[in-house]
C-alpha cells in the first residue's frame, strides 16, 4: 500500500482550493440554473464536482451531502426538497465549511425557509461530529491517560447514543466527486456508513470518478494526484462491487462519462454517477410470507409483466423475472419497489374476468354494455 497521508494531502489542496478556484479539480458539470440564482457566486466558483445528484432527489425527503464542500449541492437539494425537507453537508475542511455556512442565510433568505446543516466530520465515520468533539477537548484538554480515557469514553458515549447521523435517518446519501479522496484502507468504512445511516429503502447516490482499470500504487503515493481526484479513484467495475459488498441492491450504473476526464499513463479517468438502494424487503420466512399476503391483499387484482428486452433478468437477491410473465407472490411485491418497478408493466386482471363472466349474444361473443363501447368507439 502507499504511504501518504492522504487526508493531509486533501486537507491542503481543498484549503487552497476553499480560497481561490482551482479548475483542475472539476469537470464540466451542467446543473439546473434554476435553482443556481440563488447560490453565491464564490459557492459556485469553489465547487469541485463530476456529476449531479441532486438530479435524484424529491420532495420532503431528507438528504444526507457526503464531502459538502461550500454546500453547493446541499443549497440545490434544499430547493428540490422544499420545506418539509431537510439537508445535512458534512465536511472535514474548516474552510470549505466556513464558506458552506457563510452562505447558509444567504440562502435561506432567498428561498423563503432554512433546512440545511453543515457538520464536521469524516464520511467514514458519520457517527463522530468534530465539532462537538473539539468543544470537549477545549474544557478537557488531554494531558495525560486519565484525560485520554475521559475523551475516549465521550467518542464512545457519542457512537453509541449520539451519533452524528443516527442509524436509518436518511432518505438518500449523495455525493460529488469525494469518495475517492478517502484512504483506501478506509473505503469500506465508508461504504458501511453510508448503509447504515439509510433507512431501509433508502438510496445512494453517487457521483465519483472512476478509472479505466486498476490504478497502480506508485500513482496512489503521489499527493498530486490522490488530491486531484486521479490516484484514488476506484477501478469501474470495482466502484459498483464496492456497493454490492456493503449490502446495497439494485445498484444501476446511472450515467458514464464517454470520453475521459484525464489520461495519467495511458489510464483514462472518467465521471461516474451510480444509484444503489438498501434493501427493505425481507429474503425469507415468516415476514416474508406476512408481506406477501398483505401485499396481495391490498393489490386485488393487479398484476406486474416484466416487459425486456432480456428474456429473464435477475436481481441482487436471486428472484428471476421472465419477459411477459406476470410476476405472482413474493415476485409481484418485490417487482413494486421503486427501483425496479420501471422495468414492469402493470395490468388489472379483473378486467379480463370481467369480459369472461358477460353473457354470451347469439353470435358466441359477449354483449356490449354500457359500461365497454357504446359510443366510445374504443372497441
Amino acid at each position: 500500500m502507499p504511504s501518504l497521508d492522504t487526508e493531509q494531502a486533501v486537507r491542503q489542496r481543498y484549503s487552497g482550493a476553499a480560497q481561490e478556484r482551482e479548475a483542475a479539480l472539476c469537470c464540466p458539470v451542467d446543473y439546473d440554473a434554476r435553482y443556481l440564482k440563488v447560490i453565491p457566486q464564490e459557492v459556485i466558483d469553489r465547487d469541485y464536482g463530476c456529476g449531479d445528484p441532486s438530479k435524484h432527489v424529491q420532495t420532503g425527503e431528507t438528504v444526507l451531502d457526503l464531502g459538502s464542500g461550500g454546500g453547493k449541492i446541499c443549497f440545490i437539494a434544499s430547493q428540490v426538497v422544499g420545506p418539509e425537507g431537510r439537508v445535512i453537508g458534512v465536511d472535514m475542511n474548516d474552510e470549505m465549511l466556513a464558506l458552506a455556512r457563510s452562505s447558509q442565510p444567504k440562502v435561506a433568505a432567498a428561498i423563503g425557509y432554512d433546512n440545511v446543516s453543515f457538520r464536521k466530520g469524516k464520511i467514514q465515520d458519520l457517527a463522530v461530529d468534530r465539532d462537538a468533539v473539539e468543544q470537549f477537548l477545549s474544557e478537557n484538554p488531554v494531558t495525560d491517560d486519565k484525560s485520554l480515557r475521559r475523551l475516549e469514553s465521550f467518542l464512545a458515549e457519542m457512537r453509541s447514543a449520539q451519533p452524528m447521523i443516527p442509524d436509518e435517518s436518511v432518505d438518500v446519501v449523495v455525493s460529488n466527486c469525494v469518495l475517492n479522496l478517502v484512504d483506501s484502507g478506509e473505503k469500506e468504512f465508508l461504504f458501511d456508513e453510508i448503509f447504515r445511516v439509510l433507512r431501509p429503502g433508502g438510496r445512494a447516490v453517487i457521483s465519483d470518478i472512476v478509472a479505466d482499470c486498476e490504478v497502480p500504487e506508485e500513482m496512489q503515493a503521489d499527493p498530486e494526484l490522490w488530491s486531484g481526484c486521479i490516484s484514488g479513484a476506484f477501478e469501474r467495475a470495482a466502484f459498483l462491487e464496492a456497493f454490492e459488498q456493503a449490502g446495497f441492491v439494485d445498484i444501476n450504473l446511472d450515467s458514464l462519462q464517454t470520453s475521459p476526464w484525464q489520461v495519467v499513463d495511458g489510464i483514462g479517468f472518467r465521471s461516474a454517477t451510480v444509484v444503489a438502494y438498501r434493501p427493505h424487503l425481507a429474503t425469507e420466512g415468516e415476514e416474508l410470507l406476512e408481506q406477501t399476503t398483505q401485499y396481495l391483499a391490498n393489490q386485488g387484482t393487479a398484476r406486474r409483466v416484466y416487459r425486456g428486452p432480456f428474456k429473464y433478468v435477475v436481481d441482487d437477491d436471486g428472484r428471476m423475472y421472465t419477459r411477459g410473465v406476470a410476476c405472482e407472490d413474493a415476485l409481484a411485491q418485490a417487482a413494486e419497489r421503486e427501483s425496479i418497478a420501471e422495468h414492469f408493466e402493470i395490468y388489472d386482471e379483473s378486467s379480463s374476468d370481467a369480459a369472461a363472466q358477460k353473457p354470451l349474444g347469439s353470435s358466441g361473443l359477449p354483449t356490449m354494455g354500457d359500461d365497454c363501447c357504446s359510443g366510445s368507439g374504443c372497441c
